[in-house]
């Protein structure tokens, strides 16, 4: 994405989010739904920006759920409007966050709904015209997506919904100071799960740099903590207020992470949040591909023109 001479990119990603105030004014009631509850630190920092992005607004959180918390019954006045978190669940690979949003459209088929940015993959077309089944039954979903490809979806299969092309929610952070003179080369942060590929595998097989993921980030400790945050949101929080403890304990975790970023001069990512967070940074970054195309669908759709960030072309 291209911007004007002595205009930042990140800035103008920053202020495309805006559009996103002609569904949920300034000043509107809402309930904020699926906010992340566990250790991976991109939902975390979608989660602080849509926070961030809320509070800029002025747009009024009257209640938070997660998908671990959301009761089997609740009534939502209906002049609150329900925003479903944003990130890159939104199809058959992670169903306990797709089930949910599709019980919400079921649920509430008088309130405005609106899913934050999201990247769409489903690896059966069953599944997705399953979705698009129930999304089409109601008649004020509004969808923001991150990538042309799944903006061509949803348009395709989701009739009477209205789709937005949109950058993730985590630029509303944009800018990020670093912590610290980075004293070391290179971070290599790299996925470990579904979405790795053997390009990432090669390039881990040279040896080069010091490997991290977010799985790797958080030490003992701190992961025993989010699994017993886990299971108490789990099994309904009591007297403790749960949300408020995970909201001070996620500034601690999104932190960590930007403290060790800030010690290297280049990072080398899989992730797209070790993308994007670079990007926050304004740090040099290259990123490869994940296993279906989000990385570089997003790269070339958004953080093309950020000097400071490559993307890794493999033949």
């Amino acid at each position: 994405m291209q911007s004007a001479p002595n205009v930042h990119p990140m800035d103008v990603l920053k202020e495309q989010l805006l559009q996103i105030l002609k569904v949920i004014p300034e000043g509107s009631k809402i309930y904020y739904i699926d906010y992340p509850v566990h250790s991976n630190g991109g939902d975390l920092l979608i989660m602080k920006g849509t926070e961030a992005f809320f509070k800029d607004n002025h747009i009024r959180v009257r209640a938070r759920y997660s998908v671990l918390d959301f009761p089997d019954t609740l009534m939502i006045p209906t002049d609150h409007i329900i925003v479903l978190h944003g990130g890159g669940n939104f199809g058959d690979l992670y169903p306990a966050h797709q089930k949910l949003r599709e019980k919400i459209i079921t649920r509430y088929p008088n309130h405005r709904i609106v899913i934050l940015p999201q990247t769409i993959f489903y690896k059966k077309e069953s599944e997705f015209d399953r979705t698009a089944h129930i999304f089409n039954r109601h008649n004020d979903v509004h969808l923001y997506v991150r990538d042309p490809l799944s903006y061509e979806m949803a348009a395709m299969k989701f009739h009477k919904c209205s789709v937005y092309l949109s950058p993730d929610m985590a630029h509303q952070l944009w800018p990020i100071l670093p912590r610290s003179s980075p004293g070391k080369e290179l971070l290599c942060f790299f996925r470990t799960d579904i979405e790795k590929t053997s390009e990432q595998e090669q390039l881990e097989m040279s040896g080069r740099g010091d490997f991290l993921d977010w799985t790797s980030l958080y030490n003992r400790v701190e992961k025993k903590s989010i699994n017993m945050i886990v299971r108490m949101m789990s099994k309904g929080s009591g007297p403790l207020p749960m949300q408020a403890i995970w909201g001070k304990y996620t500034d601690y975790l999104v932190d960590k992470a930007v403290k060790r970023f800030s010690g290297y001069r280049h990072v080398q990512t899989s992730r797209l949040h070790g993308h994007i967070l670079s990007c926050l940074m304004d740090k040099p970054n290259t990123l490869l591909d994940n296993s279906y195309g989000k990385n570089s669908n997003y790269y070339n759709t958004w953080t093309n023109g950020i000097k400071s960030a490559q993307l890794e072309v493999t033949p």
